[in-house]
This record gives structure tokens, C-alpha cells and sequence, in this order.
């Protein structure tokens, strides 16, 4: 279904509940999306898993972090926690055997001869510049694409949908209202997954029911209002992988096109969360019952800062060295938000809203 942008975070209507009965802290994670970059996600989900402290009431997730939420659940319902990090890798895996077979994917033999980064293989600037001056509909009539081969042979999403003991909020954009659209677990397939991860000018808008939806992040990445209406958790972990600020100035057209992109996919984030921040205050100081609005607490574990140093053309490498590279970094920096900010959750917010979004 489609929704707004505006609602304030009200109570959900289930008993608000902070602690799990085995004793863990619940929480719930927002995802945002970022091609390989989803890597470092996994990195975290996995060590959320392995740290076992923290119980997952709900994800909302855009593009690979819609795509990591499901496999979560599938592998969840298989086994619990071990299920869930076996088919985390399992999946990753799996996206970089099938892209290796892709033409924009550095082959042995370049890696060896031609020292050149990611970002300069003939094939990827080939890719980069069809994009830019031709459609989808006209460079790859027949809508392949690898992806959607990888979701329907990796994902069980019967599975998926009948895990219970996890909420799943998958965003995408309606092309022809400009609306978010928010589908949840019970409705997932690999069609809405896709949905959710399709850039418009790489493949053709992915119809459901009739309806063209293009990537969700460009009006949520990750869309939040889900988990204020839907769950009874308080605290909102934000796996945050595309940088908000940097402080060169961007000179050439990539670098130009790289920024743009960042702010795009970061805008409705920092929407959300100015609206978080001022419904807080009002909830603080009185201003609007807390009967009836939820007072969210805000988390962050922050993957921008040490990817500044990944080009946006690394958000196509899905190299198994990449991959794993990014998913160590994801639990380097969950151990570190777990050791620092467990006794905070389900008490205080450990992210300055006003400091970082206003």
C-alpha cells in the first residue's frame, strides 16, 4: 500500500515492551540499501546474531536491505540465530558467484595485468556510460537481469512470509504517483524485493499488480514511520551505509554524479528523522500524550564513515573479497555500538538528532 511521509510516531497498539522474555533488549532495525554495500548490513546482522543480546522485533529495509531482512527470515525460521547467519552467507555467497559472470565484473586476468581500481575497468565505465545516454528498454529489451535470478534460487519467500517472529517492511517508489509504497512480510516475493532494488536507469521499472514501482530509496532509505504504527518497540537501530557528509568538494562529473546520488538516497532519511526529533520534544515537554505517541528512542550504527573511503562504483563489486571485507567492517563497528550503547537501549537515545539531521 501506498503511504505518507508526514505521520508522527504514534504508540503502536500492542503493550510497549522494552525486554524479550529470555531477558534480551528488542529492538528494531532500519536498513538502508546500497548495492554491495549490503555487505557491511550482513556484517552487522551477523554480529547482532552472534552477540545475542538484542532480539529483532521488526525490519524495515530498502533495495539490499529489504533483500537482507528476508534472507534474515527464511533462515530464521530454518534454524534461529545459527539459521539466519548460515543463509546471510549463504546468500552473499551465492551474489557473488552469479555476478562474477557479469561483464562490468573484473576478471582474474585484469586483477593481474592491469592495476587499475574498480572504478577504471573498461567494462564498468562501459556500463557507466550506456547508462547515462540510453534506457533500460532500449539497452537490454529482453529485462534481464541477475538479480532476479539470484532472489528466486537463493530465497524461499514462503518461508519468509511465514516467519512470525519478525515484522518486515520492504519499501519501494509507485513510478506513477511518486508515493512510497510499503509491503510487508506477509505479502513478499521476489518481485517485491525487486521492486524495491530497481535503479530506473540500469532495469525497467518492475510492475506488481499492474503497478510500476522503481528503488524504494528514493522515498525511504530506510522508510521508519512502519515501525511506529506497526510495532511496540521504542528503539530504532539505523544501519546506515551511504555517507551524509563529506567534506571535499566533488569536481569531476562522477564525483559530481556520486554526491548527488548520496544526497538523493540520504534526503528522506533525514526527513524522517527531523520529524522524529520534533515529535520527541513535544513528547519530553508534555506537549502530546504519551498515551497516545510512542517515544522513540534513535540508534545509528554507522557504516558511512568507514565506507567513505569505498567509490560508488564499489556499490556494483561483489567480489567475494569485497564482500567479506565489508562484512568484517559491519561487525567491527556492531561490536562496537553493542559495547558501548547495550545499557542505552530501551532508556536514552546515543545519536544527537537536532546535531545531525537538523
Amino acid at each position: 500500500m501506498d503511504r505518507g511521509m508526514s505521520r508522527a510516531p504514534r504508540r503502536a497498539s500492542a503493550k510497549r515492551k522494552a525486554v524479550d522474555w529470555d531477558g534480551r533488549k528488542k529492538v528494531n532495525l532500519a536498513l538502508q540499501g546500497g548495492g554491495s554495500h549490503g555487505a557491511f548490513t550482513w556484517g552487522v546482522l551477523d554480529m547482532i546474531l552472534e552477540d545475542g543480546r538484542l532480539d529483532i522485533e521488526a525490519i524495515t529495509g530498502t533495495s539490499a536491505g529489504a533483500m537482507n531482512a528476508a534472507v534474515y527470515a527464511e533462515g530464521y525460521l530454518e534454524n534461529g540465530r545459527e539459521g539466519a547467519r548460515a543463509r546471510l552467507e549463504s546468500f552473499w555467497s551465492q551474489v557473488s558467484s552469479e555476478s562474477a559472470m557479469q561483464p562490468w565484473q573484473r576478471k582474474l586476468f585484469e586483477t593481474v595485468l592491469k592495476p587499475w581500481g574498480f572504478d577504471g575497468s573498461p567494462a564498468y565505465l562501459m556500463m557507466d556510460f550506456v547508462t547515462h545516454y540510453a534506457s533500460p528498454y532500449d539497452f537490454n529489451p529482453l529485462d534481464m537481469n541477475p538479480l532476479r535470478d539470484v532472489l528466486r534460487k537463493m530465497i524461499d519467500f514462503q518461508k519468509v512470509r511465514a516467519c512470525e517472529h519478525i515484522k518486515i517492511f520492504v519499501a519501494a517508489t509507485n513510478v506513477r504517483t511518486g508515493k512510497i509504497a510499503i509491503f510487508n512480510r506477509e505479502q513478499l516475493t521476489a518481485d517485491h524485493i525487486m521492486a524495491s532494488a530497481c535503479l530506473p536507469n540500469l532495469f525497467r521499472a518492475v510492475e506488481i499488480d499492474g503497478t510500476p514501482y522503481w528503488d524504494g530509496g528514493f522515498m525511504g532509505n530506510p522508510a521508519l514511520f512502519p515501525l511506529f504504527y506497526e510495532t511496540a518497540c521504542p528503539d530504532v537501530v539505523i544501519v546506515q551505509v551511504n555517507p551524509t557528509e563529506r567534506l571535499e568538494t566533488p569536481r569531476t562529473a562522477r564525483d559530481i554524479q556520486d554526491r548527488v546520488n548520496e544526497i538523493s538516497f540520504n534526503s528522506s532519511l533525514m526527513r524522517e528523522m527531523r520529524a522524529v526529533e520534533f515529535v520527541q520534544r513535544l513528547v519530553d515537554s508534555g506537549q502530546l500524550p504519551k498515551e497516545k505517541y510512542m517515544r522513540v528512542f534513535a540508534h545509528r550504527i554507522d557504516g558511512a564513515e568507514p565506507l567513505k573511503s569505498f567509490t560508488a562504483a564499489s556499490k556494483f563489486d561483489s567480489s567475494w573479497a569485497t564482500l567479506t571485507t565489508l562484512r568484517d567492517i559491519g561487525r567491527a563497528a556492531a561490536k562496537a555500538w553493542l559495547d558501548k550503547n547495550y545499557d542505552n537501549v530501551g532508556a536514552r537515545d546515543t545519536i544527537d538528532l537536532r546535531t545531525e539531521f537538523m
